[in-house]
């Protein structure tokens, strides 16, 4: 396979054809001499805002490749394997099966991957099936009705199933692409193939989910929805079975090996998970809000003339700065088009995220604007003491909005200025089920608030508009990541013997696709110990 990159192409229709045509002009090749070609990496130049356009990489498949190769000159084209398929050594099924806890991107992939091995996997989530999980969520921001069972954070999908569905990460690790590979056969849209920043969408996710969980059954795998971990059984630092509730019952199963792919927002499972002795510490996290600016704005700041041609889409935009006082301020999910959602888990807490269909077409941007909060902010040496702290603010944020879930929102020149919000401008904040307009003083933590203020017309100057008056901040956003670390050795064990800690919850991921990743090598690492070990029976 030959790929060529660096290819600019204006803004067009069909731009790929005229990509392709470049390509063969480079190659000095006429296209019969094609066997096939595919895109294998789209992104945009913005950079000067009066010559915006596409840069493409093409991979193809020629006749004669190595000698068309071989006359080229340095640097114009290279010779790339084609990436393995996600496809483990198959074993035998062993009893006990392993279990997987949560269904979220890091348990899906965990589970599939020993689905596709053959140890039949016994998986285990607290919320409820894709499909009605979205019916839950709709209803929550309908009319602020929460189940702390099934929501934006817990049930099958995970967090990203309501959310931009970004398929970005800045991991380098061959597993990205089994990834993506995955997920295109399963539903997702090609695009994901080859875009920059590829994403999926809220409404594209939950298709894809579905179809690689009945993957997963079809393999003999087992899921068991609104099924909730609540005990270890250890013997001798060993893991040996598990205790579980289904509809209000308590039932035992035995496990020899379970992976713990539990997400960031499970603090009752952090909470017994400390209680069983199994090791943890504290990481750091970020605090902050949803920063909310017409879509039309940022498209003009990003693209400039170019922001209203056909062919380029909702802009992105990705900010950070370094504050006076050390900690730094920086972008974070920005949904492009998208909505701000309530992201609640927990019964008298308000916590907010992002949300985008693939269409990205709505009238507003939004981005979590975050401070980075340290382990020396954290008030204790709890390993759960960050956790505490989120639970705190959101707490304050629940009472500022004054119940119901409506979440304390401001307008980012009464947020500089330190006056409470009496009015909106012309930003509509889109968070539902809605937002009471106040002063955010009272719900964010004093170096939040410092930070904030100083970043908000710091990145002003990086981003034309990002200051504007009229910007709406919702508050607040405290889960962007773990801020527990569950520990684990070379195995990818715990302390406890056949725990395998993984994903975002356990601190090793952050975003869908690392998680799917981190779930990947979990289960490599689960199938490797039993490659020369017969099965039981």
């Amino acid at each position: 396979m030959l790929r060529v990159g660096n290819i600019k192409i204006g803004l067009q229709a069909e731009a790929e054809k005229a990509a392709l045509r470049s390509v063969l002009h480079k190659l000095r090749i006429t296209e019969d001499q094609v066997v096939s070609w595919h895109v294998s990496k789209r992104s945009i130049d913005a950079r000067d805002k009066g010559d915006v356009h596409f840069v493409y990489t093409l991979d193809l498949e020629l006749r004669e490749e190595k000698k068309i190769f071989s006359h080229l000159k340095p640097g114009i084209a290279s010779l790339v394997a084609p990436a393995f398929p996600l496809s483990p050594v198959q074993l035998s099924p062993r009893a006990p099966a392993p279990v997987v806890i949560g269904m979220g991107p890091c348990g899906l992939f965990a589970a599939l991957y020993l689905a596709r091995a053959g140890l039949c996997p016994v998986c285990l989530e607290r919320g409820e099936c894709v499909e009605d999980r979205s019916q839950t969520v709709q209803r929550f921001f309908a009319n602020g009705t929460l189940r702390t069972d099934s929501n934006v954070q817990f049930g099958e999908g995970g967090a990203g199933a309501f959310s931009d569905g970004k398929l970005t990460t800045g991991i380098k690790d061959s597993r990205c692409r089994q990834v993506l590979e995955v997920l295109h056969a399963h539903g997702a849209p090609e695009s994901i193939l080859y875009q920059a920043h590829p994403h999926m969408g809220t409404d594209k996710l939950p298709q894809t989910v579905a179809s690689i969980r009945r993957e997963i059954l079809s393999l003999g795998g087992q899921v068991i929805f609104g099924a909730q971990l609540t005990g270890l059984l250890i013997r001798e630092d060993r893991l040996f079975a598990i205790r579980y509730r289904t509809s209000g019952q308590e039932n035992e199963l035995p496990v020899s090996d379970l992976i713990l792919a539990i997400g960031h927002s499970a603090r009752d499972t952090f909470e017994m998970l400390q209680q069983s002795g199994v090791h943890m510490e504290q990481k750091p996290f970020s605090v902050g809000v949803r920063i909310e600016h017409r879509q039309q704005m940022i498209n003009r700041a990003q693209y400039g003339a170019a922001a209203d041609s056909p062919y380029l889409g909702a802009a992105e935009y990705h900010l950070n700065c370094k504050l006076p006082d050390g900690h730094g301020a920086y972008s974070f999910c920005m949904c492009p088009g998208g909505q701000v959602i309530a992201a609640a888990s927990e019964e008298g807490g308000v916590c907010t995220n992002g949300m985008s269909t693939y269409a990205r077409d709505g009238e507003n941007a939004n981005a979590a604007l975050l401070i980075d909060v340290r382990t020396e902010d954290f008030p204790s040496g709890d390993p759960l003491a960050g956790m505490q702290m989120q639970r705190q603010w959101e707490k304050r944020a629940f009472a500022a909005g004054g119940g119901g879930y409506y979440a304390p929102a401001q307008r980012s020149e009464d947020f500089l200025c330190g006056r409470a919000s009496s009015r909106l401008g012309d930003v509509t904040p889109t968070y539902q089920p809605g937002v009471t307009l106040t002063d955010l003083t009272d719900v964010l933590p004093d170096f939040a608030l410092t930070g904030l203020r100083a970043a908000i017309p710091l990145l002003g100057r990086r981003l034309r508009g990002f200051d504007h008056p009229d910007a709406v901040l919702t508050g607040i956003e405290a889960r962007s990541s773990s801020p527990v670390r569950i520990l684990r050795g070379n195995t990818l064990e715990s302390n406890i013997a056949g725990l395998y800690p993984a994903g975002e919850g356990a601190g090793y991921a952050g975003g869908i696709m690392s998680a799917a990743v981190d779930g990947l090598r979990v289960a490599e690492a689960l199938v490797s110990k039993y490659r020369d070990e017969p099965p039981e029976v």
